[in-house]
């Protein structure tokens, strides 16, 4: 399982958002659940039409997103044979 078979971005929903496919809700909003303190039953319970995969498509979106991020920053910020760059 891949983020892109769950999590979409559609216009028409949450407008820029990634969403969890067939949902109206954010992976921004469900990774919040979990940083607040939530189980993932508490998710569950609370969301009967998610499973376990949707969460953790979030997760790994979020990860991903978090990865590019980093390395565009890297980018940016540590030019290589700057004090920061390794060798």
């Amino acid at each position: 399982m891949n983020p892109p078979d769950r999590i979409i971005v559609d216009a028409a929903i949450l407008p820029g958002k990634p969403i969890i496919r067939g949902t109206r809700l954010s992976v921004e909003f469900v990774v919040g659940l979990l940083a607040d303190g939530w189980s993932e039953a508490d998710v569950l319970r609370n969301y009967p039409n998610l499973v376990r995969e949707d969460i953790v498509a979030c997760l790994r979106y979020a990860a991903e997103v978090l990865r590019a991020e980093n390395a565009t920053a890297r980018a940016l910020f540590d030019p290589p044979g700057s004090r920061l760059s390794p060798g």
